[in-house]
C-alpha cells in the first residue's frame, strides 16, 4: 500500500477516484470505464511528474526519509550477489546499524557497508534506526582494512540521520571512531566509492562517505545537521526547518554544483520507494561504472585523488 506524503495529497486524491473506479467496475461489468480509466491514470502520472520535477529542499527531506525508500538489505537482495556479513569489532561488539561484508558487484569482488534503518518498529529498534555506534564505524574500519590488504574495491551505502549521539556512545569514544572510520576511507589504496541513498547526516554519514567518488541519489539529502537541527539553533523553534533546508543547501543539485558530490544518480519518478529495483539498478550501474574507471590506478593515485577531491570543495563559491 502506498504511503503519501504531505505534498503527494493532489495524487493520493487521484490515485483513490482510480482505485474507486476499478472497483465499481469489477461490480458492474456491463459499463465501460476504459477511456475514464486510461484519462485518470494519465492525468495522476502527469501530476506525480510535475510534482517531483519542482520539489523544495524541505519536500526532498521527506521524500529521503520516506519509509518505503529502499535500505541496505534491499540493495543486497536485489544489487549484489553472494553477499556474505561480517561482524563485530573484535573490541566490544556487533552494531546492526551499520552492516558490511563481502560481495559481488557485477562480477566484481567488492567489500560493501552501509547503514541499515529496518522497514518496521522491530527492525528499526534492532538497527538503532540507522545511526552508528563507535562500534559500529570500528566495525566499518575493520572491513575497509580488510579490504585495502585483499586488494578489494569498497562501496558504502549512506543513509543515516547522523551517529548514535547517546550517552553510552560518547563513553565508548563516538567521536574518536568517527574520526578513525573517516582517515581509514581517506588512506585507502583501493578504489572507493560512497553512495548518499537517503540522508546523509553529519559525520556519521562522512565517516563512510570520504571516497574518491560520492554519488548521490537525485532526491537524497547530505548535510552537517538536519533541517530540524538547524532551526531548533538559528530560531529557537523546529516549524523554520523547511526555510532552514534551503539555507543549507543539502540537495544532490545544490552539492552536484559545490563539488561535494560527483554524480546523481536519477530515481524512478515519484521517488525511489515507489520502485525500489528500478532506483537500485540504477545505482548498481552507476557504482560499477565509476569502478571500472577507478581500477586500473595505483594506490598513490587513488589517494591524491582523494585529496584534491575534498581540498577542492567550495572553491571558487562567490554567493
Amino acid at each position: 500500500m502506498s504511503s503519501f506524503l504531505e505534498f503527494e495529497k493532489p495524487v493520493a486524491a487521484l490515485e483513490a477516484k482510480i482505485a474507486d473506479l476499478k472497483t465499481a467496475a469489477g461490480e458492474d461489468g456491463d459499463v465501460d470505464i476504459s477511456n475514464e480509466l486510461l484519462r485518470l491514470e494519465l492525468k495522476s502520472a502527469k501530476l506525480l511528474e510535475n510534482t517531483y520535477a519542482s520539489l523544495s529542499a524541505w519536500q526532498k527531506t521527506q521524500v529521503a526519509r520516506h519509509s518505503n525508500r529502499p535500505h541496505f538489505r534491499n540493495y543486497v537482495e536485489l544489487g549484489f550477489d553472494q553477499f556474505m556479513p561480517l561482524g563485530g569489532d573484535r573490541l566490544y561488539g556487533d552494531d546492526q546499524a551499520i552492516m558490511g561484508g563481502l560481495a559481488i558487484l557485477k562480477g566484481r569482488k567488492i567489500v560493501l557497508i552501509g547503514h541499515e534503518k529496518g522497514n518496521d518498529t522491530d527492525s528499526r529498534i534492532r538497527h538503532n534506526f540507522g545511526m552508528g555506534k563507535p562500534e559500529g564505524y570500528r566495525k566499518a574500519i575493520r572491513l575497509m582494512e580488510l579490504a585495502d590488504r585483499f586488494g578489494l574495491p569498497v562501496v558504502t551505502l549512506v543513509d543515516t540521520s547522523g551517529a548514535f549521539p547517546g550517552i553510552e556512545a560518547e563513553e565508548r569514544g563516538q567521536a574518536e571512531a568517527i574520526a578513525r572510520s573517516t582517515e581509514a576511507c581517506l588512506a585507502l589504496g583501493v578504489p572507493m566509492v560512497a553512495a548518499i541513498v537517503g540522508e546523509g547526516g553529519s559525520g556519521g554519514a562522512v565517516a563512510l562517505a570520504s571516497a574518491e567518488r560520492v554519488l548521490m541519489f537525485e532526491h537524497a539529502v547530505y548535510s552537517v545537521i538536519s533541517p530540524e537541527g538547524c532551526a531548533s539553533i538559528l530560531w529557537r523553534t523546529g516549524d523554520k526547518a523547511p526555510q532552514a533546508a534551503e539555507a543549507m543547501r543539502l540537495t544532490a543539485q545544490d552539492l552536484k554544483g559545490l563539488g561535494v558530490i560527483d554524480r546523481i544518480v536519477p530515481e524512478p519518478i515519484g521517488g525511489a520507494h515507489r520502485d525500489s529495483g528500478i532506483a537500485i539498478a540504477s545505482l548498481v550501474s552507476a557504482i560499477d561504472e565509476e569502478l571500472e574507471t577507478l581500477s586500473p590506478l595505483a594506490p598513490a593515485e587513488l589517494r591524491r585523488q582523494r585529496e584534491e577531491r575534498f581540498l577542492a570543495i567550495g572553491r571558487g563559491l562567490t554567493d
